[in-house]
């Protein structure tokens, strides 16, 4: 786009009484830049709400947004950091006791509550936690087409309409509205990568060295796990700009340059160590999800996913606008710019994009470790690459008829070679299509203005005295003084032209926009619908969870035991209506945490990430759950409208919190069943344990007369039927669910137990698949366990204090999963790394200690914070230097 139409913008705004004479304006840079960075934030929010309001999706429409992890997730999650940071949990910063029967929270903090931007959610009431994840959302979206449009004038000067544009570009890609907008932890890198540019920007110029790690340690600290990968974007930018820019034209200053950056990035992580170390740390004690080979995606469904309206979790979503592709795709032909500027953004381009598609780059991405679930999480920093070539190829002017039609002709046999894929939507060719030729009329408009301009005017496409190219300009005085002579210039040409040739540049900005917001608009809708049809979901919040939460508050009697909220839709259920259940479903659930409660009978999702609650008396006892929710639903649960459901509250009788076993060795049956294990931990014999015959697809056993049936079966899929009783679903599908242990019906009076099976597929048993529960040995044992446990528990955030009966001895054990950085002690003793007594944490008694504490701290808070210390220290010193260089 030629400076004529940024100059036109500026005298339309001057129009009321502002000077618009020829003279330079004080400021004009910083003025475009925040004009551009505003105009693309307006822009992005708008065109987020209008994809999300064609589509239907809550807010602008009754239907849910909580698809995959963002309901099972993120939406509890938020619901939970409102809740905390109002003062209204049990637990604190270190320690989460709704979780998990006891989860680090300061890691989960760091996984995915760190940003800033989650901070609005304490603005909502707890009614609207998913119109305030839908604003902080949108927000992350909005604040990262900012950062992109304003380092695109940083980058080089240029009109600031066609940079905005090219920001919402950026911030609604197709990854965005594919998987950053139902991940929202991962917009915070989004956001980041342009932001760490400048980063890089300032330390090639030698500027702002204390700002600049400060910008990295945000980064990190919103989300480090996608500013890893925006780093790596902006060293690749970084290096494009130290080969290319006049300024690091020699060895020396690009060492120099390079040598600040990496001092910003060491610095910044520094700081963010505290946060990092914690999550880093948390990571090697989360449950392992299986090796994950990884398979690079056919190199059709690549080129499709530069397209508008493809949605896929196997291929890479690089959607940027057919126009910002077209403009990228012209860089290497437009000879207005610098050929080694052209030769260095192709390279970059093409060689990160080779590097989505090598096994070995694809590991440097991700850390190390390839991810379960979308391999192409690093794709953001391509979409950000192309939009810079974009910008670089468009931002002295429109490019000539031959860069457009070789770029034209680029794009059309990437559609063409598409075409065949599956990941093709009915809407592609027809939105991609329509910005073409909207595109191709803002061209035409432009080239034509251009034509208008007198001969004296700078900009546009044009040679020097020598017959090069000119190259960008770079620095900060020559930007302005470049920007300031060329806008100066094309604004006394303006004197001339008649209004309607003045018009023209502006009216060719305005279809730009247009054929890029509705590209972007219907890419949105599109991939919403697609992600509803086709894959799992969560119903919106609403009377079922207020109900629950209201059951919960009424009966929470923590810590003398436990409130177990029960099975509501969405899972993570504590998180959202409160109590202190087993339901956990987080990155960082520790290892400890999955195998304890799947080995007693717990099911699990997540491939073991995410153990839910298990209604089962046994279990109950021992982890003190004494109050229990149960749901009847009133209706199916639907997409479009929130379920309701009736609520009730049942008590009983459990054993503290603290108990108290005879030894360090637990005693009871032998067997690896969860029967064999809950009797072993109980410390008390309650099931009988009959051994089954199987004839064909049913199950017979004899069972005390009025014993309740239980079935356990984690890899089996499908139904189990008691003789005379309803089927009871199972869906077991390792290694991604286990199921959960299932009470059949009551054993009759004759004893004979028959269990009619349905399985879906292979019907995969344990050797001891049937437990029948005597209650009345249960309840001995709960007597007995109450009888000797702790007379009083007191807990605050992250510790537990529990007064024992005198003469305690055996072996003190807290119902809680004994993951890594629990402490603990009898008496005064000093805090020591806690015991495990079958997956629990456990203090050894000697008969003279009366009480037990037991303190969590989480794993590499020390060692982080050492780091920031250090980080804070060398943060300081750089600031003294620069200071005194200054002054001198």
């Amino acid at each position: 786009m030629p400076p004529v139409a940024e100059t036109v913008l500026d005298e339309v705004e001057a129009e009321g009484g502002e000077d618009a004479g020829p003279g330079p304006r004080t400021g004009a840079p910083a003025r475009r830049g925040a004009r551009a960075a505003g105009a693309a934030a307006l822009l992005t929010a708008v065109l987020f709400c209008l994809a999300t309001a064609l589509s239907r999706s809550h807010p602008f429409g009754p239907v849910t947004r909580n698809v995959v992890d963002l309901g099972q997730q993120y939406l509890p999650y938020h619901a939970y950091w409102r809740s905390f940071l109002r003062g209204e949990t049990h637990g604190d910063a270190f320690l989460n006791w709704n979780s998990g029967f006891g989860a680090n929270f300061l890691g989960d903090v760091g996984t995915y509550l760190s940003s800033p931007v989650d901070l609005l959610v304490v603005f909502f009431p707890a009614d609207r936690i998913e119109l305030a994840l839908y604003v902080v959302t949108a927000v992350k979206i909005t604040a990262a087409g900012a950062a992109m449009a304003a380092l695109l004038l940083r980058l080089r000067p240029g009109p600031w309409p066609v940079a905005a544009a090219l920001g919402t570009a950026y911030a609604l890609s197709g990854w965005t509205f594919n998987f950053g907008s139902t991940v929202p932890m991962w917009l915070d890198g989004l956001a980041a990568f342009p932001l760490l540019c400048l980063v890089g920007e300032w330390a090639r110029t030698g500027r702002r060295p204390v700002l600049g790690p400060l910008v990295v340690a945000l980064a990190w600290i919103a989300n480090f796990y996608t500013a890893y990968m925006a780093t790596l974007g902006a060293a690749v930018v970084l290096a494009v700009r130290l080969l290319t820019a006049e300024e690091t034209a020699t060895v020396r200053r690009r060492l120099a340059g390079a040598l600040r950056a990496a001092r910003s990035v060491l610095v910044g992580v520094g700081l963010a160590a505290p946060l990092v170390a914690v999550v880093f740390l948390g990571t090697k004690t989360a449950d392992p999800t299986p090796e994950v080979t990884f398979a690079p995606a056919a190199w059709t469904d690549v080129l499709a996913r530069f397209l508008p309206a493809t949605a896929s979790t196997a291929s890479p979503a690089l959607f940027i606008g057919t126009p910002a592709l077209l403009l990228a795709l012209t860089l290497p032909f437009n000879r207005a710019v610098a050929p080694r500027v052209r030769a260095a953004l192709t390279a970059a381009v093409v060689l990160v994009t080779l590097s989505l598609q090598w096994e070995p780059t694809h590991l440097l991405w991700h850390a190390g470790a390839s991810p379960n679930g979308v391999p192409y999480r690093q794709a953001f920093v391509l979409c950000g690459l192309l939009l810079i070539a974009a910008w670089f190829s468009v931002a002295g002017g429109v490019p000539r008829p031959a860069a457009l039609l070789a770029g034209g002709a680029l794009l059309g046999g990437l559609a063409w070679a598409a075409r065949g894929s599956v990941d093709i939507d009915r809407w592609t060719f027809p939105a991609s299509g329509a910005a073409v030729l909207l595109a191709l009329i803002a061209a035409l408009l432009a080239l034509a203005a251009a034509r208008r301009e007198p001969s004296g005017a700078v900009g546009g496409n044009h040679r020097d005295s020598t017959g090069t190219a000119p190259e960008a300009p770079t620095g900060d005085n020559r930007e302005n003084s470049t920007a300031t002579a060329r806008q100066d210039s094309a604004r006394t040409a303006l004197k001339a032209p008649a209004r309607p040739a003045r018009l023209l540049p502006l009216l060719a900005v305005l279809l730009l926009v247009a054929a890029q917001a509705g590209e972007a608009a219907v890419t949105g809708k599109r991939i919403e619908e697609q992600q509803r049809a086709e894959v799992a979901w969560s119903p919106r919040t609403g009377p079922w969870h207020e109900a629950a939460a209201r059951e919960v508050a009424r009966a929470d009697a923590w810590p003398r035991h436990r409130t177990d909220p029960g099975e509501v839709p969405g899972g993570n259920d504590v998180l959202l209506v409160g109590g202190q259940g087993a339901d956990h479903y987080s990155s960082l659930t520790s290892e400890t945490t999955s195998r304890t409660l799947v080995s007693l009978g717990f099911g699990a999702y997540a491939k073991g990430r995410h153990p839910v609650t298990l209604d089962n008396p046994v279990t109950d006892a021992l982890f003190s759950v004494g109050t229990r929710m149960r749901s009847e639903p009133a209706e199916p649960v639907r997409q479009d409208e929130p379920p309701r459901a009736t609520v009730t509250a049942t008590t009983v009788p459990v054993p503290p919190l603290v108990t108290v076993r005879p030894s360090a060795r637990p005693a009871g049956p032998s067997g690896d069943s969860a029967f064999a294990r809950q009797e072993r931990l109980l410390g008390a014999s309650v099931y009988e344990l009959p051994a089954p015959r199987r004839t064909g697809r049913a199950l017979a056993a004899h069972c005390p007369a009025g014993s309740e049936v239980w079935f356990w079966a984690p890899e089996y899929r499908g139904t189990a039927t008691l003789a005379g009783q309803r089927p009871v679903r199972f869906d077991g599908k390792p290694p991604a669910v286990s199921a959960a242990m299932g009470a059949l019906g009551t054993v009759p009076a004759s004893g004979e137990v028959r269990i009619a099976l349905d399985p879906e597929g292979r019907a995969r048993l344990p050797r001891e698949p049937v437990g029948c529960l005597v209650r009345a040995r249960l309840d001995t044992a709960v007597d007995r366990l109450t009888a000797t446990g702790a007379t009083r528990v007191r807990t605050t955030g992250h510790t537990v204090t529990a007064a024992l009966p005198p003469g305690s001895t055996g072996v003190a054990v807290l119902a809680v999963p004994r993951i890594s950085g629990w402490s603990c002690a009898a008496g005064d003793a000093d805090l020591r790394p806690a015991r495990a007594y079958e997956g629990l944490v456990a203090v050894p008694l000697d008969g003279r200690a009366d009480t037990v504490h037991c303190s969590f701290r989480p794993p590499g808070l020390r060692l982080g914070g050492a780091v920031g210390a250090a980080a804070l220290l060398a943060l300081a010193a750089t600031g003294v230097l620069h200071r005194r260089r200054s002054r001198g």
